[in-house]
């Protein structure tokens, strides 16, 4: 018997609202994957994406790659209304909100709900979906310098 809080699964649908995407700061850290997908959704060189849309962040100790942010902290692809990247979009938007923080118990989730109107709604999706969300992310390499 499983003691994961969601063994039956969680409501989610997203609603599209952008808050997740915008208005503050944050880091949408890419994997080499997420950086293949992107260049070639863009057809334009590693060089010229990086130098375009991306920034490195310090991590104390080690150095990710992130997409950088408008000074409005919107996602550089956040526009009118819509994610210019949504098919291309980096794991990290594809597995939201089934990340490790907000599954480690019902507080952490619900604490997140609260600024995330699809969580806590819509569709079921099943512990095997969730825990799907959570090993692609464990496996994802991110690009480190």
């Amino acid at each position: 018997m499983s003691d994961l809080f969601y063994e039956n699964g969680l409501h989610f649908e997203c609603t599209q609202c952008s808050k997740c995407c915008r208005h503050e700061t944050g880091y949408v850290f890419l994997s080499y994957n997420d950086l293949d997908r992107l260049l070639d959704f863009f057809s334009i060189s590693k060089d010229i994406f990086v130098e375009k849309y991306c920034r490195i962040v310090d991590m104390g100790g080690h150095k990710r790659l992130s997409l950088i942010e408008k000074t409005n902290y919107d996602c550089i692809f956040w526009s009118n209304g819509v994610c210019e990247i949504y098919k291309a979009r980096p794991l990290q938007c594809r597995s939201y909100p089934f990340w490790k923080p907000f599954l480690a118990d019902r507080e952490s989730w619900n604490a997140e709900a609260e600024s995330c109107p699809g969580m806590n709604h819509g569709s079921i999706r099943d512990k095997a979906e969730i825990k799907e969300w959570l090993r692609q992310r464990d496996l994802e390499e991110y690009i480190s310098l």
